[in-house]
């Protein structure tokens, strides 16, 4: 069998995303590598997917649900309205945190070889992809608990996944070029994860949010993805406030399509920062 080597200038930038798929055994082996890392030699192994948004639904519940007795959404149980909200939230900040440092943490590897960069970040994703449906079986648990059950909105849960994916990719690439370039994002991210959790409307329905400020508060791209988990899960118990979903659905396409954008243009130069 003969190969044939073409070196041409420009030739990488051209077939960028022929090389994507070209390179596809790559993405599995990065994204398989994730996860065995991620569980080896832990006591509770995959049962710490499980144990973070759980515990975090009890605490939101009882501060938010018992002692604030702040609303539900409709007579949907306020446990459920929380980890509906847990579940997109927790694969939003572990994307995050993972594929920030994806690229530091694969140094030697984007040093010395070349493959689409985009492949590493991207790979992170789907490693936080898999606590993300680990978690998913808690949910089914605590909605047998609670003898409530979904209606056929939850067929389009699908749909509001993938606009999670593209909140966590856009802003994900994004971090990720400028954790490289920047090294005080590793200290950064962390605390906009933190800050993040609380005014968004994972402890509580955005319902309470008051009417004049709602379209100011679906700035933040994660007001589209909770509600509309919570629109899949929650069935007719509760209600997309249309106009302020379309702004935060218009925020994360414009924040993937810069992240594509902006990764794009210093990936090139990544390999001599790093």
């Amino acid at each position: 069998m003969s190969y044939k080597i073409i070196i041409e200038a420009g030739r990488s930038e051209r077939h960028y995303w022929r090389d994507i798929w070209r390179f596809r055994e790559l993405f599995y082996i990065l994204a398989w590598r994730d996860i065995l890392v991620r569980y080896k030699q832990t006591v509770i192994g995959f049962a710490w997917a499980i144990l973070r948004p759980l515990l975090t639904m009890i605490v939101f519940t009882v501060i938010f649900g018992k002692l604030a007795k702040l609303p539900s959404e409709g007579s949907a149980p306020y446990a459920i309205m929380v980890y509906a909200a847990m579940l997109p939230w927790q694969f939003f900040s572990n994307s995050l945190s993972e594929a920030s440092n994806s690229l530091l943490d694969n140094e030697k590897l984007i040093s010395k070889v070349y493959f689409p960069r985009m492949i590493v970040p991207a790979s992170s994703v789907i490693t936080s992809f898999v606590d993300f449906l680990i978690s998913s079986i808690i949910l089914l648990a605590i909605m047998v608990w609670y003898q409530y059950w979904p209606s056929w909105r939850i067929m389009t849960l699908p749909f509001f996944i993938s606009i999670a994916f593209a909140a966590a990719m856009g802003l994900g690439l994004w971090l990720t070029a400028l954790n490289v370039k920047y090294r005080d994002f590793r200290y950064i991210v962390p605390f906009i994860l933190q800050f993040g959790l609380y005014i968004s409307p994972v402890g509580f329905s955005s319902s309470i949010v008051p009417e004049k400020y709602r379209l100011l508060y679906s700035l933040n791209p994660m007001v589209s993805v909770i509600d509309g988990f919570r629109w899949a899960i929650l069935g007719n118990d509760s209600k997309i406030y249309l106009p302020g979903f379309s702004l935060s659905l218009g925020i994360v396409v414009a924040f993937l399509i810069y992240g594509i954008v902006y990764f794009r243009r210093t990936e090139k130069n990544f390999a001599d920062i790093i």
